[in-house]
């Protein structure tokens, strides 16, 4: 498609899924090797785009918002959105009341399948040991409001027992 603008012909190409690389290619092409001797000593990523293309987010918006309110920790310190991610480092992830430790071992700046997104991590076993935990407490935890024969009072209750003054039954 051929859009005119003055004596210029601007052309617009579309993308068709296949040609992303996506479905096809098993590894992405934005992807850095793991081995620390083919990096040179200032190679990174941006800590925002990195968690939006290893899937911790789904926004690259969301990532910076979770970084400026101190939720993610590189080597148990607070970051700037620029700072870069380099292999080896270490990151605290805190989203909702779910803590996540992980170590890097690859680098990305695009987004790709969730696959190739958990090969870019290791999460420590203490991670997981805690996430297991919390969820089992999760779902051993009575709601109080569900031990109330009847559930919630409806607005005709709330009315009866209104009725009655302080210290009559």
């Amino acid at each position: 498609m051929a859009l005119r603008s003055g004596s210029r012909v601007l052309e617009r190409t579309r993308i068709a899924e296949n040609d992303r690389g996506f479905a096809a290619a098993p590894a992405m092409p934005n992807c850095r090797p793991t081995d620390d001797a083919n990096q040179p000593s200032g190679a990174g990523v941006r800590i925002d785009r990195w968690l939006w293309a290893a899937r911790f987010f789904k926004t690259r918006s969301l990532a910076q918002q979770a970084i400026d309110r101190g939720r993610v920790l590189v080597d148990g310190e607070r970051v700037k959105l620029a700072r870069p991610v380099r292999i080896g480092d270490e990151l605290s992830v805190r989203i909702d009341d779910v803590e996540r430790t992980v170590r890097v071992l690859g680098l990305s700046d695009a987004r790709g399948p969730a696959p190739v997104a958990q090969a870019l991590y290791r999460e420590s076993d203490e991670s997981i040991a805690r996430r297991t935990e919390r969820r089992e407490a999760r779902r051993l935890h009575v709601e109080p409001a569900a031990a109330i024969e009847g559930g919630r009072p409806t607005k005709r209750d709330r009315r009866r027992l209104g009725r009655f003054g302080p210290g009559e039954s």
